[in-house]
C-alpha cells in the first residue's frame, strides 16, 4: 500500500464552502496560502514564494472543517505620522493543548516559568486527533465540481 500525507500550515484565503452531494454526503472545500522563505544565495536577497492549495473535506471532517475554520480578518488603520498598519485577528472558538508534562499541574505553577524545564518527560496522555471514519466508498460521479 502506498500512502501520501501531507501537513500544510498556511493560511486560509477565504472561509470554506460546504454543500452537500445528492446522495447525502458532506463536503467543504476551502483554499490555503503557503509561504517557501528563502535567502537567495546569489544577492543575498530575502526571498518569498506564495503556493495556493485548494483542500476538501468530507464527510464528519466536512462538518468540522465549515464550523471551525474561519479566514481571518484583517483591519487596517493609519497612525499620526500617516504610516498605515495591518492587523490579522483571528477569533478563537476552540484550542487543542499538547500532552501533560510531569512537571504540570500545582507543582509548576509554584516555580517560576523555565521554557526549557530538564525533569518535564511527557506522559501516556494522548492528544485527541479527529480523523474520517472508513464508512463507505464515495462515488466519483457525487462530486460537486
Amino acid at each position: 500500500m502506498n500512502i501520501n500525507k501531507v501537513i500544510l500550515v498556511g493560511n486560509l484565503t477565504s472561509d470554506p464552502e460546504s454543500r452537500t452531494t445528492p446522495s447525502g454526503h458532506a463536503v467543504c472545500s476551502f483554499r490555503m496560502a503557503t509561504n517557501r522563505i528563502w535567502t537567495d544565495k546569489g544577492s543575498g536577497q530575502r526571498q518569498v514564494k506564495t503556493e495556493y492549495h485548494t483542500v476538501v473535506a468530507w464527510r464528519k471532517l466536512a462538518d468540522l472543517a465549515s464550523k471551525y475554520l474561519t479566514k481571518g480578518k484583517t483591519r487596517s488603520w493609519q497612525d499620526q505620522s500617516g504610516a498605515k498598519h495591518f492587523r490579522t485577528e483571528i477569533v478563537a472558538e476552540n484550542m487543542q493543548l499538547g500532552p501533560r508534562t510531569a512537571a504540570s499541574g500545582a507543582e509548576a505553577q509554584s516555580r517560576p516559568f523555565d521554557p526549557k524545564p530538564q525533569s518535564a518527560q511527557p506522559t501516556d496522555e494522548e492528544i485527541p486527533v479527529i480523523e474520517e471514519g472508513a464508512e463507505e466508498e464515495i462515488d466519483v460521479r457525487d462530486i460537486p465540481l
